[in-house]
């Protein structure tokens, strides 16, 4: 428990003791005023029940929280806010407590799955499914941080036209090349092959029309269309040399995607492919029709009406029998809370996906679904970069691996500028330039609110000072050089005055479980971003008005006590940046 979370509960039991009053709750605020105290309590709430002025129920409070706890060392009234001072050792307290449940988690008893990534195989991953899959992540391991057990997990968009695409257009023009052999990464080399169809079927568009054809009648019958759709029949009705082919070049995009997500330091407990999931949801749709959930229309089609919710109707099995996207996302949720034990289910997908997923959620709660309303689109804004920036040939995409190349290029470039590495041996430097990098790159992204459309700026992120995950990270390696400085082996210490820097500090410490709580229910990782800025501040604060460095004290007990803390503060920024996803070096 965090130290204003006990000032409350003392508090709670005094209001109740002196006046009577159930359910009290006044607001408690750390003291940043010129006025003596460390927190002040707002009392104006009961000047109305109590028929009192303010500064005599201040007054009152201050008393009998004096008489009836062991908080209080004094509390002085300024216009009816009650400033409180509290015992020095009552921090003391607080330190040791915190420094012996770091490792603690109590259990939820309670199993989240959290989807995200769930790429296309004709292509790369780009900046978007950076931003998806940092987020993703984080979110999960926020959730296992507060007690849940998560499932990560991922679907793979492995099949349909524009697979095809890139299969075609590999079997016209590849000449039997492979990823390896053009020293290509797989899912970039297949990419290729993607564009490679549409210049191609581009310009047999372009001739069409100016053989007479409207622009519309040219997209349908150019042949390489024609082709890809039937190459996509071919797939669907088990064709050996098609599936083969298919099977070959998934593998090739898979190896590729795994490499980024390695870099990229995310990973999934388990995969599923659309390939397989495409069919799921029909079962459901004659189940939606028995109970009268869903209707068909005299073409055979099969739609929910959603507008009696303030929606649409929503088409879930076309005329000819063949499932849309919300068919198989249907089957898919029904499935994985089937497979698995699982209470909450989370989509990490882009806000261009609110209303699908509002349908979806509705859907399933009309077919009976008692879990459907533990399904939650955690939606997110897209990024965008500053204008010119590492654009694709195309001028659209940015590609994930390139990004992450120009970050580490990036953060290789400050840091010789700066000369933050010359001490360290090729090999650490090294490791430094991709962890101060990438680490840049994810808390650039991950400190914006999800909901948030960001403007991603690579030079500004790998700044060493301000609001950035290099800056934390430096933070973290100076803690790391003082200890090994000072040869630290914890001890505890005690009958030490603690000063106003240090109680800030172990303030913010304590918060650390509120914060990732609050992270946990609000799925934000940027509440976790900007608690590890807040701690980092304050220890530099605490760092810097040291009228003696920590090394050179003499008390001993004194100089034990701010080692320790400095230790445990420097394990609250690795843990709260392995959150993130972020790690850390120990020398910068």
């Amino acid at each position: 428990m965090n130290i204003k979370d006990i000032i409350e509960e003392k508090l709670s039991q005094v209001i109740l003791n002196v006046y009577q009053l159930k359910e009290i709750r006044l607001e408690i605020q750390e003291n940043k005023t010129e006025f003596e105290g460390d927190y002040t309590i707002v009392t104006f709430p009961l000047v109305k029940q109590l028929k009192k002025n303010p500064e005599s129920i201040a007054v009152e409070l201050g008393e009998a929280l004096t008489e009836q706890t062991e908080l209080l060392e004094s509390f002085n009234v300024i216009k009816g806010f009650l400033n409180i001072k509290i015992k020095n050792q009552f921090f003391l307290d607080n330190f040791r407590f915190i420094t012996n449940d770091f490792n603690t988690i109590e259990k939820k008893n309670s199993t989240v799955m959290v989807e995200y990534s769930s790429p296309n195989t004709n292509k790369p991953l780009h900046l978007g499914h950076i931003r998806n899959n940092l987020l993703g992540f984080s979110v999960a391991q926020i959730l296992k941080e507060a007690g849940y057990d998560v499932i990560k997990t991922q679907i793979i968009n492995d099949r349909g036209i524009h697979i095809c695409k890139s299969m075609l257009a590999w079997e016209k023009f590849g000449k039997g090349e492979t990823p390896s052999g053009a020293q290509v990464k797989g899912d970039k080399f297949v990419g290729n092959y993607y564009v490679k169809f549409d210049q191609q079927y581009k310009q047999e568009i372009a001739e069409l029309i100016s053989q007479g054809m409207s622009e519309e009648q040219a997209k349908k019958e150019a042949p390489l269309m024609k082709e890809a759709q039937t190459m996509l029949l071919d797939w669907e009705n088990g064709d050996e040399k098609v599936r083969n082919l298919w099977n070959e070049m998934n593998s090739w995009v898979y190896q590729g995607f795994n490499e980024t997500y390695k870099r990229l330091g995310v990973d999934f407990d388990q995969v599923q492919y659309e390939s397989n999931t495409y069919i799921l949801g029909k079962d459901l749709i004659q189940e939606g029709l028995d109970k009268g959930v869903l209707y068909q229309k005299e073409d055979g089609s099969v739609w929910c009406d959603l507008t009696d919710e303030g929606l649409d109707q929503k088409l879930l099995l076309r005329s000819d029998g063949t499932s849309v996207y919300m068919t198989q996302d249907l089957g898919t949720a029904v499935e994985r809370f089937k497979e698995n034990n699982i209470q909450k289910l989370i989509y990490t997908v882009g806000n261009e996906q609110d209303y699908h997923f509002q349908v979806l959620f509705k859907i399933l709660g009309k077919l009976g679904y008692s879990w459907a309303d533990q399904l939650y689109h955690l939606s997110y804004g897209m990024v965008e970069l500053p204008h010119g920036k590492m654009k694709s040939r195309e001028g659209t995409v940015v590609d994930a691996d390139d990004l992450m190349q120009e970050m580490y290029d990036t953060a290789k470039a400050k840091a010789q500028e700066l000369g933050k590495l010359e001490h360290l041996s090729d090999e650490q430097k090294e490791t430094s330039y991709e962890t101060v990098g990438l680490g840049a790159l994810k808390y650039f992204m991950l400190k914006v609110d999800p909901k948030k459309k960001m403007l991603f700026n690579p030079d500004e992120s790998i700044e060493f000072n301000g609001n950035t995950g290099p800056f934390i990270q430096y933070t973290y390696a100076r803690i790391q050089s003082l200890l090994a400085k000072a040869d630290f082996k914890y001890k505890e210490a005690s009958d030490v005055a603690v000063d106003q820097f240090e109680k800030e500090l172990i303030v913010l410490l304590a918060n650390y479980k509120v914060m990732v709580e609050r992270a946990a229910e609000a799925l934000s990782p940027a509440l976790i971003a900007n608690y590890i800025y807040d701690l980092v501040k304050s220890y530099n604060s605490f760092y810097q008005n040291q009228s003696t460095p920590i090394v050179k004290l003499e008390d001993e007990n004194v100089k034990q006590f701010r080692l320790n803390l400095s230790e445990l503060t420097g394990k609250t920024i690795k843990k709260s940046l392995g959150l993130l996803g972020i790690g850390t070096v120990n020398r910068m």
